[in-house]
């Protein structure tokens, strides 16, 4: 799987991997945007801000970079960045395909994305993926995934799948909502050919919202690479104003940002491979970073295991965040 490739680097700074949802488009639903970004976001703009956390993240150790069909022109940022540095031959690349973005770079737009997992969906974004990123696309991921999803059923899609597969690039998939779990597990029952389909699972897991942990275990132990994503829960974890309580005598306790121990009570747990930062600045990767050596008691963890939410109530609250 090119995606293993990764599991060759050991540095404690490999475990955390670079998201690119914040700074491919100038619209997104994480808290502080205004205060992380600049008031002008052209398309020269949030290229420069891309670039700039990327070479950031690859000068720390990082060597995983995540993008999306469906963030603005992550796709594209990653690939003239890494045009530019001929030398960079060590990250591995993911991306994703199942949403497609129609906000036209507007921070206002009445809808950002649109999901659809069909094949003729796959066809399109797939060469649209393949013509930006070429021979260095390790990963491809369908787009958040939910247990009524064709991506989890549809026969001719997963041949398509087992057929890029057989080129040389890992499948994978990522998962929403209040049923991670459900669609964790369908996943691993997914086969081509006696095969399992997907090798990768990305779902969302914090402190907030921990409910698919026991079938990230699951897959992690069946031979899925297991990728973390929204680890501060849009900012949930890190915004000053709105820091719960045992967060922040945890940060206090640690001498570490409050989205630092977010992150690294996420790298505790055994079951993950990658846990993804979300910076959209390189003073916010820096803190994300210090997550990689720091380490939390057994009373640290318990105290912040009490945060969790319902995953009807996380999921509530995060459709609720405002585009900005």
């Amino acid at each position: 799987m090119a995606f293993a490739r990764l599991a060759q680097v050991t540095t404690p700074t490999a475990r955390i991997g670079l998201g690119l949802a914040a700074v491919g488009r100038p619209g997104y639903i994480n808290l502080g945007r205004r205060r992380d970004l600049p008031a002008e976001r052209s398309v020269e703009a949030m290229r420069d801000r891309t670039h700039q956390v990327l070479d950031a993240a690859y000068a720390r150790g990082v060597r995983y970079l995540d993008a999306a069909r469906s963030y603005g022109r992550a796709e594209e940022f990653l690939a003239s960045w890494l045009d530019g540095r001929p030398d960079v031959r060590d990250v591995v690349i993911g991306s994703k395909w199942g949403y497609t973005y129609v906000a036209d770079w507007r921070t206002d737009a009445e809808t950002h994305e649109v999901k659809d997992h069909s094949v003729a969906t796959y066809e399109r974004q797939s060469a649209e993926s393949r013509a930006l990123l070429g021979d260095r696309l390790d990963l491809y991921q369908v787009h958040s995934v939910t247990p009524g999803s064709p991506a989890l059923t549809d026969p001719e899609l997963h041949g398509r799948l087992a057929r890029l597969a057989a080129e040389g690039v890992t499948i994978g998939l990522s998962t929403s909502g209040p049923a991670q779990a459900e669609a964790i597990r369908a996943a691993l029952e997914v086969t081509v050919d006696g095969n399992p389909l997907f090798r990768t699972v990305q779902s969302t897991y914090n402190l907030l919202e921990p409910s698919a942990g026991a079938a990230l275990a699951e897959a992690h132990q069946a031979g899925c690479a297991v990728i973390v994503k929204e680890a501060v829960a849009n900012g949930r974890l890190a915004a000053p104003e709105q820091l719960p309580e045992a967060l922040r005598r945890v940060a206090r306790e640690t001498g570490a940002g409050p989205d630092a121990v977010a992150l690294a009570a996420v790298l505790h747990q055994p079951w993950v491979d990658v846990v993804l930062s979300g910076a959209a600045t390189t003073a916010q990767l820096d803190s994300n970073l210090t997550a990689a050596t720091l380490r939390l008691d057994g009373g640290q963890r318990e105290a912040l295991a009490a945060l969790a939410e319902s995953p009807e109530t996380y999921w509530h609250h995060r459709a609720e965040l405002p585009w900005a």
